[in-house]
C-alpha cells in the first residue's frame, strides 16, 4: 500500500527546515537542553538531553504535523485530514489541526493506551478505534481518505513532515554549538532524517547515530539491501519506534546522511527509562529513552559533546510501572524469591524481620498454605523485594540461608 504522491518524493533541504521553523514560531516550543552528569562520567565527555518529551503534546510530532497541515491548499483543508497512530502522531495531528481550524479524524488501534486516546480527543480530533496494530489503523485511515477526500497525514513519509522534525536539529546546533555526536531514535525515520538534513548542511563534521529497538530494527536490513525492507512482526515496548518498514523519503536521507544505526535491547531500554526518571527527573517513554540506552550500552562508542534526543514522554502509567520494575531487575535492584517455612504463628514476621535486618524493601508477599506439594506444617512464601544492586541481592540470599530458610528459586 502506498501513501505517497509525486510531491512526497521531492528532496528536503536546509531551506525547507528553516522555512518550517518560521512556520512553527509561536506553535512549537524550543525545548530545553539538560546536562546529564551520570552519562557525562560514563562517556568521558559532556552529554546533554534535548528534551522533546517536554514539547507540546509530549513529543516532537507536533512539529512535522503542523508544517504538513499548514502547507495544505484551502480546498484540501476544507476536506479535513486523517491520520493513524498509536499515540504521539495522533496527538500532534489533533492539536495542529485544531490550531489551524481543520477537521481531523484519527484512527488508533483498539489496544492504544487510554491516556493517549483521551488526549487525542481533547486536542480536538475524532478518534476511531480500528484493528489491533498500527498497520491496521493505517489501512483504515487510507480507506477513509479515499472515500471522503480527506488528506492523509503520514507520520514520517513526507518532506513537509521531515522538514518540521528537522527544526529540532537547528535548535541543537544553537543550544550546543560544540556538539560532535547526536543520538536519536529511529522508527520510520522522519525525525532522524530531518535532523540529519539540518545538521549535516551546517555542520557536516557532526556524527549522527540512529537507534532502533532490536525487536523492531527495520533499518539495518533495509540499508544493507539498499531499499526499505519490511519486518515480519516487529516487537518492542517502545511503540514510538515500533515501525515495520522505513518510509521511502526518510530512508533515502538516512542512508545518505546518518552515520550509523545501532540497536538496543528491551533490558537496555528499561534501564535507560529508569535512569531518566531517577537521575534526570524526566518522564520519558521507551522510544524517547532509546538514545540513552545506546549510550549506556556502549559509552565508549560516542565522541562528545553528545546530544541525546529524548523524543517523547507519553508513556502509559501501566507500562511505566512494568518497565520500572523490569529496569530495576535488570540492574539487580529487584529480587523475586520463593521459599518454604514452618507454618506456625510468627513465622512470617520472623522472615520479614530477617529481610528488614539487611535493608531489603518488601514490595509484596504471597503466602500459600494449601497446596498438595506442601507438607502438613509447611507454607510457601513468594516475595518481591527492592534491593540496592547485585551485591545487596547476594547479601539478602546469604541472610536467608544463614537464618535457615530454604530458597526454592
Amino acid at each position: 500500500m502506498s501513501y505517497g504522491t509525486a510531491d512526497s518524493f521531492r528532496p528536503v533541504t536546509l531551506d525547507d527546515v528553516r522555512g518550517a521553523r518560521k512556520m512553527l514560531a509561536g506553535v512549537a516550543r524550543a525545548t530545553a537542553m539538560e546536562g546529564s552528569r551520570h552519562l557525562t562520567q560514563l562517556v568521558g565527555a559532556p552529554v546533554h538531553f534535548k528534551c522533546e518529551n517536554l514539547q507540546r503534546t509530549g513529543s516532537f510530532k507536533l512539529r512535522g504535523a503542523y508544517v504538513r497541515i499548514a502547507g495544505l491548499l484551502p480546498e484540501e483543508r476544507a476536506a479535513g485530514v486523517v491520520a493513524a497512530s498509536a499515540g504521539n502522531h495522533a496527538q500532534g495531528v489533533a492539536l495542529a489541526s485544531s490550531l489551524l481550524g481543520v477537521r481531523s479524524t484519527v484512527f488508533m488501534p483498539k489496544g492504544a493506551p487510554l491516556p493517549k486516546i483521551s488526549a487525542t480527543r481533547e486536542y480536538g480530533a475524532e478518534v476511531r478505534l480500528h484493528g489491533q496494530v498500527v498497520d491496521e489503523a493505517l489501512a483504515a485511515a487510507q480507506e477513509y481518505a479515499d472515500a471522503t477526500g480527506a488528506v492523509f497525514i503520514h507520520p514520517f513519509d513526507h518532506p513537509d513532515v521531515i522538514a518540521g522534525q528537522g527544526t529540532v536539529g537547528l535548535e541543537i546546533l544553537e543550544q550546543c554549538p560544540e556538539v560532535r555526536t547526536i543520538v536519536v531514535g529511529i522508527g520510520g525515520g522522519g525525525l532522524a532524517a530531518g535532523i540529519a538534513v539540518a545538521v549535516k548542511a551546517l555542520r557536516p563534521d557532526v556524527r549522527i547515530v540512529g537507534v532502533q529497538a532490536a525487536g523492531a530494527a527495520a533499518y539495518p536490513p533495509s540499508l544493507a539491501a539498499g531499499r526499505p525492507v519490511a519486518l515480519g512482526n516487529p516487537a518492542t515496548m517502545a511503540d514510538g519506534i515500533k515501525v515495520g518498514r522505513p518510509g521511502e523519503v526518510p530512508f533515502a536521507i538516512v542512508g545518505e546522511l546518518v552515520d550509523e544505526v545501532r540497536t538496543v535491547t528491551e533490558d537496555e531500554l528499561a534501564a535507560a527509562l529508569l535512569l531518566c526518571l531517577e537521575r534526570a527527573k524526566l518522564v520519558v517513554e521507551p522510544a524517547g529513552a532509546s538514545p540513552v540506552a545506546a549510550l549506556l550500552s556502549a559509552p565508549e562508542a560516542f565522541d562528545g559533546p553528545v546530544v541525546a534526543v529524548l523524543s517523547g514522554g507519553n508513556v502509559d502509567p501501566v507500562l511505566m510501572e512494568r518497565v520500572l520494575r523490569h529496569g530495576m531487575a535488570a540492574q539487580g535492584r529487584y529480587l523475586a524469591v520463593r521459599l518454604r517455612l514452618t507454618d506456625r504463628p510468627g513465622a512470617l514476621a520472623s522472615l520479614l524481620g530477617t529481610l528488614s535486618a539487611v535493608d531489603a524493601n518488601v514490595l509484596d508477599v504471597s503466602h500459600l498454605r494449601t497446596d498438595p506439594r506442601l507438607g502438613l506444617t509447611e507454607a510457601e512464601v513468594e516475595l518481591h523485594l527492592e534491593t540496592k544492586g547485585p551485591a545487596h541481592c547476594a547479601e539478602v540470599g546469604r541472610a536467608l540461608r544463614d537464618a535457615g530458610y530454604t530458597v526454592i528459586d
